[in-house]
């Protein structure tokens, strides 16, 4: 833990930004999907692929179907691995008709076949309800809003959420891929100063990119075939407190983790954040910044707003940004000459 005299820190009751409000809309993830009569939906296309690939109408319908029983699969697997701790399974988002009511047509998303850990978008929110009626982007974002502010019984606990214009996200990504890595300070109130001195405290996460490939446009069409995708990469962001990446190095436990998920990039100019706060059982020693609602997070929902808002001050490089820029390529380029202690001049924030 780190010290130092007369530096201010952002209060406790101070505001979010508006990007990172908690209150963040996808979808109430049912397990099971809706029978669709292909024959008659698609007996045109139906006819044509059976011609095209030499097999009979009951065929190409047969493997339709496997398919779609496929993804069930699939998604019931999804569901099953989330720890029950924190399920998205609590309350249903109170959302409008438009987002919630209805029978879902069965989701064109593939099951995801690489070896990415990130939980694919689909698995999320109903992208099948997002593309069979027209969206604009501030729909999705504030459905996206809602969608996590109805998790964890309706409080949003554990999570955080914004949606970035795409050309924000793609200014942060082609810093990152220079600059994967860096460290950031949270300030402590509750930390124990050795000696017992009054000074501020503060407590350094590492901060780490990983990038993940970029996702297909999603599409309504079920007979659409596989082409190269123009969306930017998927991002993940880890944060882990520095002791601990000191003391268990590949084997530390993030705190919080950040998905960029640009997969309506293309059609809808927007990129999905979803942060995760980790639960605390994955670990017996949470930090001192843990959650105090019933220390149920590694991580107070206040610190990883704070995480989030770092993450885009340091990574999104515009007027007024030259000396965090400076500082992250010091962190790398000039390691030797990185001074630890300028980070502190930006850890105060105005709503």
């Amino acid at each position: 833990m780190l010290s130092r005299r007369a530096l201010s820190f952002v209060p406790r009751s101070r505001a979010p930004l508006r990007n990172f409000s908690l209150t963040a809309v996808a979808r109430n993830a049912g397990l099971t999907s809706p029978q669709v009569n292909y024959e008659e939906k698609y007996a045109e296309k139906l006819q044509r692929r059976a011609q095209q690939q030499g097999k009979s109408v009951e065929q190409i319908r047969a493997q339709l179907k496997e398919q779609e029983r496929q993804r069930r699969l699939q998604r019931i697997k999804e569901e099953s691995s989330k720890p029950s701790g924190t399920s998205e399974t609590s309350l249903p988002p109170k959302t409008s008709p438009d987002a919630s009511s209805g029978a879902p047509k069965p989701s064109i998303s593939k099951a995801r076949k690489d070896s990415s850990p990130v939980k694919s978008l689909s698995s999320i929110f109903n992208l099948d309800k997002i593309l069979e009626t027209p969206h604009s982007a501030e729909q999705i974002s504030v459905l996206w809003r809602a969608y996590h502010a109805s998790r964890s019984g309706g409080t949003g606990r554990g999570y955080i959420c914004a949606a970035l214009p795409v050309e924000t996200y793609q200014q942060m990504l082609d810093v990152a891929s220079k600059y994967p890595r860096f460290v950031i300070p949270v300030p402590r109130e509750n930390a124990q100063i050795e000696g017992g001195s009054k000074e501020p405290a503060y407590e350094f996460y590492l901060m780490e990119w990983g990038f993940h490939g970029s996702p297909q446009e999603p599409t309504t069409d079920i007979f659409a075939q596989p082409k190269p995708s123009s969306n930017p990469q998927t991002s993940t962001v880890l944060f882990t407190p520095l002791q601990e990446y000191k003391q268990r190095t590949s084997f530390a436990t993030p705190y919080l983790a950040v998905t960029h998920y640009t997969d309506l990039a293309k059609t809808h100019g927007l990129v999905l954040l979803r942060g995760e706060i980790t639960p605390a059982a994955a670990t017996v020693s949470p930090s001192v910044g843990a959650d105090k609602d019933g220390g149920r997070f590694l991580l107070s929902q206040q610190d990883a707003q704070l995480l989030a808002i770092h993450l885009q001050r340091f990574y999104l490089w515009n007027e007024g940004s030259e000396e965090r820029a400076a500082l992250l390529k010091a962190f790398h380029e000039t390691p030797s000459e990185f001074q630890w202690e300028g980070l502190l001049n930006h850890t105060e924030f105005t709503a």
